[in-house]
């Protein structure tokens, strides 16, 4: 059975669902789900429509008779495909503000307040004169709901931070931020699990940070439930919320991004192309586990949504259990 909430906002959007061992590429349109074959997408495959989206073909396929099936008889997986996944740091303003008021020195003169405004003004310069940071994460994390969140036991740190994740359409490399949207195919919902503990190195601490250790293990990627295309979204002001075991962690919007999305989608084009179904993530909002002092534990049931995206239901199993 689908974890999602059953029905789908948005006119039509791209889902993947398992039958047996195999998975197949659906649209998802209300309550209900039909295969998407090659001769359907007009292309050879997700990513290849992506490079090229025709969504008034989708339109009609959405409103046709069919194989439709009930969308809460089939379990979902992760509705992308991605060759590239580029994470987004430090790009929620509030949370930014958080962890440099918490970081300061407690011989600091400057009271809470004084020290917000502080911090306010450094992000504010930076958003006019700074640059998204980005860091790569492995496409193999990508997993849906379906799959529990296995957490390792090599550590007890484990945390989350549920981000708003750019689907790419058609390639783009050196692109300007005027032009950036036009390759953007759609979105859907990441939840960027991290070990806090081995984010950095211990052992050569001019080295930094550790982003392979800390971010890639199996499952640390948990997407979707649905690919929802860019038309039907408005991505500047959506509701993120995170609930662990039904108590509310996370719950902000997207126009607290220091970055938009046209300045991440370019910035991000400049060294690398991004191809046809990458992922972008734009970063969390406050609320993660390391804020609360409350991380993952074997039992854990993560909650999350995004405004018009849907909602995955993520299980955490110990390793071992």
């Amino acid at each position: 059975m689908t974890t999602t909430s059953g029905h789908l906002a948005a006119p039509f959007a791209f889902a993947r669902y398992r039958d047996g061992d195999a998975v197949h590429l659906g649209l998802a349109a209300g309550d209900r789900i039909r295969p998407l074959a090659p001769e359907d997408l007009g292309a050879g495959g997700l990513n290849g429509f992506l490079a090229a989206p025709d969504w008034d073909r989708l339109q009609d396929i959405a409103e046709a008779d069919g194989p439709w099936l009930p969308l809460d008889s089939v379990e979902l997986t992760a509705p992308v495909e991605p060759r590239q996944v580029l994470q987004t740091g430090a790009n929620y303003r509030t949370h930014v503000i958080d962890l440099v008021v918490a970081g300061l020195d407690k011989d600091d003169p400057r009271s809470p307040e004084e020290a917000r405004e502080w911090a306010g003004r450094m992000m504010d310069e930076r958003r006019e004169h700074g640059e998204p940071y980005f860091f790569i994460g492995l496409p193999a994390c990508v997993v849906g709901d379906d799959v529990p969140l296995v957490l390792p036991g090599y550590s007890a740190k484990h945390d989350w931070e549920l981000e708003l994740a750019v689907v790419i359409g058609a390639e783009a490399f050196r692109v300007s931020r005027d032009a950036a949207m036009d390759h953007v195919a759609g979105y859907t919902i990441v939840n960027d699990i991290t070990t806090r503990d081995l984010v950095f190195r211990r052992d050569m601490k001019e080295i930094g940070t550790d982003w392979y250790r800390g971010k890639n293990a199996p499952g640390f990627l948990p997407t979707g439930p649905f690919l929802v295309p860019a038309p039907f979204v408005e991505p500047a002001n959506l509701k993120v919320r995170l609930e662990l075991n039904g108590k509310v962690m996370q719950d902000a919007t997207t126009d607290d991004l220091l970055f938009d999305i046209p300045a991440l989608v370019s910035a991000a084009s400049q060294n690398m192309p991004l191809l046809p179904g990458d992922l972008l993530l734009t970063g969390s909002p406050a609320g993660n586990g390391a804020h609360w002092g409350r991380l993952l534990r074997d039992g854990d049931v993560m909650t999350g949504s995004i405004e018009g995206l849907g909602t995955q239901v993520v299980r955490c199993v110990g390793e071992g259990q």
